[in-house]
């Protein structure tokens, strides 16, 4: 009776359990291997979908943490900036202590290296020069722009070509944080679960303190809040 008492405030409350918990645990696997597992598979990294434009993710690379995976889930990836997904939005289906369970059940089984590394990196812009944001505005318009258009909403000239279907994100409208911005940037999607190559690895090319001008300037000048 205990723990079901401790589930069902943890569900109703809206907070994340920063530690794993048995009882969501077990209610989040259950949907998960009812409805997620079709496209993300047992083991979270994704199997391979025909007709799907973009690919599920896999899970055990991702860079979100629980509470992103929650409204990801709930709102469905085209609320957050995806322009071709095959990710609903599960609101209509699970209530919010249903989606929390499965998304402390997918933290918990796949993600936790990757979304803890990301949540633990160190990760300071706010002493960044005029030099260097301006510079990231720069680079941004230069390159970036290409995919993700200049206003951002991922209407970039790259997408009017007939010969390489890409789907970059509306960065407008995107969950992730300027950190992850960064290291989405550095790092590339295909190293946190994208599974394309699309986004490359920009840390190859530019050092870190350019990449924090590109994304200060994506979190303050093209996201919108919400």
């Amino acid at each position: 009776m205990k723990k079901i008492a401790v589930m069902i405030m943890l569900m109703t409350s809206g907070v994340f359990a920063s530690e794993m918990n048995e009882a969501l645990m077990k209610h989040g696997k259950d949907i998960f291997q009812q409805t997620c597992i079709g496209c993300h598979g047992a083991d979270g990294k994704g199997m391979e979908q025909g007709g799907f434009n973009v690919q599920p993710r896999n899970l055990s690379k991702t860079i979100l943490s629980e509470e992103q995976i929650f409204h990801i889930a709930k709102k469905g990836a085209f609320y957050w900036g995806a322009v071709v997904t095959g990710m609903p939005a599960w609101e209509q289906v699970y209530d919010d202590a249903s989606l929390r369970a499965v998304a402390h059940y997918i933290h918990h089984t796949f993600s936790k290296k990757s979304s803890d590394y990301a949540a633990n990196f160190k990760y300071d812009s706010s002493s960044l020069s005029e030099k260097i944001l301006k510079r990231g505005k720069k680079i941004y318009g230069r390159t970036c722009a290409y995919c993700h258009g200049k206003q951002g909403h991922g209407q970039g000239v790259a997408t009017y070509n007939p010969e390489q279907s890409i789907f970059p994100y509306d960065l407008t409208k995107i969950i992730l944080s300027e950190k992850q911005v960064f290291l989405f940037a550095k790092h590339g999607g295909e190293h946190w679960g994208s599974q394309s190559d699309d986004m490359p690895a920009w840390g190859v090319k530019y050092d870190d303190e350019t990449l924090m001008g590109i994304a200060k300037y994506i979190e303050t000048k093209l996201k919108v809040q919400r």
